[in-house]
């Protein structure tokens, strides 16, 4: 049975300087996100962009979106399956082309640092996040391709 899901969110512009839009370098790219429940998020363009490098921008929220996923994803299956996870870190990279106006993500890498409770759970460990990938709904929606290149070590 198919069920469909929806998700609102609020993208506020905040960057009018005064002139509004009159001219490429008059205007701030600083916006807010923000959803009914959560905190604001801060959001800008990339500085490469003219964006304020203090802000999230959102490339680096779609790197964040399939490492979160990912994660929850892998977390839950653990459980399911007995492997005790007691800490968990991902650096995620994400690599973008861009020609004359536009781009497009070309890849991005998961790179979890995963800590569980015993050495008999770290082989479970590794494989489940071929599992985790193949259930994590963000990844399943990009037409680029997402790696992992986890490590697994155990606690203490």
């Amino acid at each position: 049975m198919t069920r469909l899901h929806s998700y609102e969110t609020v993208v506020t512009w905040t960057g009018d300087r005064g002139t509004g839009t009159s001219g490429y370098r008059d205007y701030g790219r600083e916006h807010e996100l923000t959803a009914e429940g959560p905190a604001p998020i801060a959001g800008s363009a990339d500085p490469t962009f003219r964006g304020d490098p203090a802000r999230w921008n959102p490339e680096q929220l779609l790197v964040a979106s399939l490492a979160q996923c990912h994660m929850l994803s892998y977390l839950a299956l653990c459980a399911r399956h007995g492997v005790v996870v007691t800490g968990y870190l991902d650096r995620a990279r994400g690599s973008m082309s861009t020609q004359g106006g536009g781009g497009r993500f070309t890849s991005v890498v998961l790179r979890p640092e995963v800590r569980v409770a015993s050495a008999a759970m770290v082989e479970k460990a590794v494989a489940l996040h071929h599992d985790a990938h193949e259930g994590c709904f963000i990844a399943s929606s990009v037409d680029f391709p997402v790696t992992h290149e986890p490590t697994v070590t155990v606690s203490g």
